[in-house]
Protein backbone atom coordinates (compact mmCIF):
# COMPACT_ATOMS: atom_id res chain seq x y z
CA UNK A 1 0.00 0.00 0.00
CA UNK A 2 1.39 3.25 -0.51
CA UNK A 3 2.30 6.03 1.80
CA UNK A 4 0.64 9.85 0.62
CA UNK A 5 1.18 12.74 2.51
CA UNK A 6 -1.29 15.25 2.75
CA UNK A 7 -0.20 19.01 3.90
CA UNK A 8 -2.58 20.89 3.90
CA UNK A 9 -4.01 23.17 6.35
CA UNK A 10 -8.21 23.57 5.86
CA UNK A 11 -9.05 20.62 7.84
CA UNK A 12 -12.24 20.06 5.60
CA UNK A 13 -10.42 19.68 1.93
CA UNK A 14 -7.76 17.39 3.89
CA UNK A 15 -10.82 15.24 5.06
CA UNK A 16 -12.12 15.03 1.55
CA UNK A 17 -8.93 13.96 0.27
CA UNK A 18 -7.99 11.57 2.96
CA UNK A 19 -11.41 9.93 3.06
CA UNK A 20 -10.88 9.32 -1.17
CA UNK A 21 -7.43 7.92 -0.76
CA UNK A 22 -8.13 5.73 1.11
CA UNK A 23 -11.19 4.52 -0.48
CA UNK A 24 -9.39 4.39 -3.49
CA UNK A 25 -6.67 1.94 -1.70
CA UNK A 26 -3.79 4.37 -0.54
CA UNK A 27 -2.74 4.78 3.18
CA UNK A 28 -2.65 8.55 4.36
CA UNK A 29 -1.28 10.75 6.79
CA UNK A 30 -2.31 14.49 7.40
CA UNK A 31 -0.15 17.80 8.27
CA UNK A 32 -1.49 20.80 9.04
CA UNK A 33 1.59 23.31 8.64
CA UNK A 34 4.84 22.95 7.47
CA UNK A 35 6.61 22.01 10.28
CA UNK A 36 4.71 19.26 10.96
CA UNK A 37 4.71 17.59 6.94
CA UNK A 38 8.72 18.09 7.22
CA UNK A 39 8.72 16.05 10.62
CA UNK A 40 7.03 13.23 8.99
CA UNK A 41 8.92 13.15 5.83
CA UNK A 42 11.89 13.03 8.50
CA UNK A 43 10.69 10.49 10.65
CA UNK A 44 8.64 8.18 8.06
CA UNK A 45 8.53 7.11 4.57
CA UNK A 46 6.51 8.26 1.84
CA UNK A 47 5.32 7.72 -1.78
CA UNK A 48 4.01 11.43 -2.54
CA UNK A 49 3.33 14.29 -1.25
CA UNK A 50 -0.16 16.54 -1.71
CA UNK A 51 1.62 19.74 -0.73
CA UNK A 52 -0.51 23.39 -0.43
CA UNK A 53 1.38 26.27 -1.31
CA UNK A 54 0.14 28.61 1.27
CA UNK A 55 0.97 26.14 5.05
CA UNK A 56 1.77 27.75 8.00
CA UNK A 57 5.03 27.64 9.68
CA UNK A 58 6.68 26.81 6.13
CA UNK A 59 5.34 26.96 3.13
CA UNK A 60 5.27 24.96 0.06
CA UNK A 61 8.05 26.52 -1.57
CA UNK A 62 10.32 26.22 1.22
CA UNK A 63 8.99 22.50 1.91
CA UNK A 64 9.56 21.21 -1.72
CA UNK A 65 13.19 21.15 -1.38
CA UNK A 66 12.97 19.26 1.24
CA UNK A 67 11.13 16.22 0.00
CA UNK A 68 13.20 16.77 -3.63
CA UNK A 69 16.07 15.90 -1.02
CA UNK A 70 14.22 12.96 0.17
CA UNK A 71 13.24 11.63 -3.59
CA UNK A 72 9.65 12.41 -2.60
CA UNK A 73 7.62 13.18 -5.81
CA UNK A 74 5.56 16.25 -4.92
CA UNK A 75 1.68 17.66 -6.78
CA UNK A 76 0.96 20.86 -5.41
CA UNK A 77 -3.21 21.86 -4.90
CA UNK A 78 -3.49 25.27 -4.18
CA UNK A 79 -5.75 27.97 -4.77
CA UNK A 80 -2.50 29.64 -6.66
CA UNK A 81 -3.83 29.83 -10.11
CA UNK A 82 -1.64 32.31 -12.03
CA UNK A 83 0.62 30.56 -15.14
CA UNK A 84 3.52 32.06 -13.06
CA UNK A 85 2.57 30.58 -10.21
CA UNK A 86 2.14 27.01 -11.67
CA UNK A 87 5.83 27.66 -14.00
CA UNK A 88 7.87 28.55 -10.42
CA UNK A 89 6.39 25.31 -8.52
CA UNK A 90 7.18 22.89 -11.90
CA UNK A 91 10.94 24.79 -11.91
CA UNK A 92 10.86 24.14 -7.93
CA UNK A 93 10.76 20.13 -8.56
CA UNK A 94 6.91 19.68 -8.54
CA UNK A 95 5.52 16.59 -10.54
CA UNK A 96 2.28 18.35 -10.77
CA UNK A 97 0.34 21.31 -10.07
CA UNK A 98 -3.73 21.32 -9.35
CA UNK A 99 -4.91 24.44 -8.73
CA UNK A 100 -8.44 24.03 -6.23
CA UNK A 101 -11.51 23.59 -6.84
CA UNK A 102 -10.41 20.10 -8.29
CA UNK A 103 -12.37 17.06 -9.00
CA UNK A 104 -11.57 14.05 -6.79
CA UNK A 105 -11.53 12.36 -10.06
CA UNK A 106 -8.77 13.86 -11.47
CA UNK A 107 -7.19 14.16 -8.51
CA UNK A 108 -6.83 10.20 -7.92
CA UNK A 109 -5.54 9.90 -11.46
CA UNK A 110 -2.87 12.32 -11.67
CA UNK A 111 -1.89 10.83 -8.19
CA UNK A 112 -1.90 7.53 -10.08
CA UNK A 113 0.36 8.89 -13.49
CA UNK A 114 3.07 10.30 -10.78
CA UNK A 115 3.34 6.92 -8.78
CA UNK A 116 3.48 5.46 -11.84
CA UNK A 117 5.94 7.76 -13.41
CA UNK A 118 8.45 6.70 -10.03
CA UNK A 119 7.65 3.26 -10.92
CA UNK A 120 5.80 2.66 -7.77
CA UNK A 121 2.22 1.83 -9.38
CA UNK A 122 1.43 -1.46 -9.59
CA UNK A 123 0.78 -3.02 -13.00
CA UNK A 124 -2.28 -5.55 -11.69
CA UNK A 125 -5.63 -4.05 -10.07
CA UNK A 126 -7.19 -6.66 -7.75
CA UNK A 127 -11.29 -5.40 -7.60
CA UNK A 128 -13.33 -8.57 -5.90
CA UNK A 129 -12.81 -11.38 -8.05
CA UNK A 130 -10.94 -9.52 -11.07
CA UNK A 131 -7.38 -9.13 -12.01
CA UNK A 132 -6.95 -6.07 -14.18
CA UNK A 133 -3.73 -6.19 -15.99
CA UNK A 134 -2.43 -3.27 -16.95
CA UNK A 135 0.49 -4.14 -19.16
CA UNK A 136 -0.96 -6.63 -20.97
CA UNK A 137 -4.82 -5.18 -21.00
CA UNK A 138 -6.03 -8.49 -19.98
CA UNK A 139 -8.45 -9.37 -17.27
CA UNK A 140 -8.84 -12.81 -15.64
CA UNK A 141 -12.09 -13.89 -13.24
CA UNK A 142 -11.08 -16.37 -10.85
CA UNK A 143 -7.55 -17.59 -13.04
CA UNK A 144 -9.95 -17.29 -16.42
CA UNK A 145 -9.28 -14.69 -18.91
CA UNK A 146 -12.34 -12.36 -19.82
CA UNK A 147 -12.48 -11.42 -23.15
CA UNK A 148 -13.76 -7.78 -23.22
CA UNK A 149 -13.72 -5.37 -25.84
CA UNK A 150 -11.37 -2.10 -26.34
CA UNK A 151 -14.13 0.26 -24.84
CA UNK A 152 -15.42 -1.99 -22.46
CA UNK A 153 -11.48 -2.77 -21.04
CA UNK A 154 -11.27 1.30 -20.81
CA UNK A 155 -14.74 1.43 -19.01
CA UNK A 156 -13.98 -1.10 -16.46
CA UNK A 157 -10.53 0.26 -15.70
CA UNK A 158 -12.04 3.69 -14.97
CA UNK A 159 -14.13 2.45 -13.01
CA UNK A 160 -11.82 0.11 -11.16
CA UNK A 161 -9.26 3.37 -10.65
CA UNK A 162 -12.30 5.56 -9.32
CA UNK A 163 -14.01 3.62 -6.27
CA UNK A 164 -16.90 3.90 -4.59
CA UNK A 165 -16.78 7.22 -6.61
CA UNK A 166 -20.19 8.34 -8.55
CA UNK A 167 -19.29 8.85 -12.22
CA UNK A 168 -21.39 10.88 -14.46
CA UNK A 169 -22.27 9.45 -17.63
CA UNK A 170 -21.11 12.49 -19.45
CA UNK A 171 -17.51 12.00 -17.54
CA UNK A 172 -17.70 8.46 -18.49
CA UNK A 173 -18.27 9.01 -22.19
CA UNK A 174 -15.37 11.75 -22.18
CA UNK A 175 -12.83 9.50 -20.08
CA UNK A 176 -13.75 6.49 -22.60
CA UNK A 177 -14.53 7.86 -25.94
CA UNK A 178 -13.47 10.76 -26.86
CA UNK A 179 -15.22 14.10 -27.99
CA UNK A 180 -18.70 16.02 -26.85
CA UNK A 181 -21.02 13.38 -24.94
CA UNK A 182 -24.02 15.35 -25.71
CA UNK A 183 -26.87 12.83 -25.78
CA UNK A 184 -24.43 10.13 -25.56
CA UNK A 185 -25.47 8.42 -22.37
CA UNK A 186 -27.37 5.68 -23.86
CA UNK A 187 -23.60 4.55 -25.30
CA UNK A 188 -22.53 4.08 -21.92
CA UNK A 189 -26.21 2.15 -20.68
CA UNK A 190 -25.66 -0.34 -23.27
CA UNK A 191 -21.60 -0.94 -22.60
CA UNK A 192 -22.28 -1.05 -18.65
CA UNK A 193 -24.88 -3.56 -19.06
CA UNK A 194 -22.64 -5.27 -21.29
CA UNK A 195 -19.40 -5.38 -18.43
CA UNK A 196 -22.06 -6.65 -15.85
CA UNK A 197 -23.13 -9.43 -17.69
CA UNK A 198 -19.44 -10.49 -18.69
CA UNK A 199 -18.48 -9.97 -15.53
CA UNK A 200 -21.28 -11.02 -13.46
CA UNK A 201 -21.18 -7.88 -10.91
CA UNK A 202 -24.88 -6.86 -11.19
CA UNK A 203 -24.45 -5.59 -7.68
CA UNK A 204 -20.75 -4.66 -8.05
CA UNK A 205 -21.63 -1.23 -10.13
CA UNK A 206 -24.21 0.51 -9.23
CA UNK A 207 -26.33 2.55 -11.15
CA UNK A 208 -26.74 6.08 -9.52
CA UNK A 209 -30.25 7.65 -10.30
CA UNK A 210 -30.36 10.31 -13.20
CA UNK A 211 -25.89 10.65 -12.60
CA UNK A 212 -24.65 7.68 -13.74
CA UNK A 213 -22.20 4.80 -12.21
CA UNK A 214 -20.39 3.68 -9.24
CA UNK A 215 -18.12 0.45 -8.37
CA UNK A 216 -18.88 -0.60 -5.24
CA UNK A 217 -17.02 -2.33 -2.61
CA UNK A 218 -14.82 -1.72 0.29
CA UNK A 219 -11.79 -4.06 -1.37
CA UNK A 220 -8.42 -1.82 -2.20
CA UNK A 221 -7.19 -1.98 -5.02
CA UNK A 222 -3.29 -3.48 -4.87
Amino acid sequence: MYRILIAEDEEPIANLIRMNLKKAGYSCVWAADGEEAANFMESEPFDLVLLDIMLPKIDGYELINYANSLSIPVIFLTALGSTQQKVKGLKLGAEDYLTKPFEIAELLARVEVVLRRYHKADTQLHVFDIVIDTVSRTVEKNGEQIRLTLKEYDLLLLLARNRNIALYRDRIYEQVWGGDSEGMGRTVDIHIQRLKKKLDWNKEISTIYKVGYRLEGEDSLS
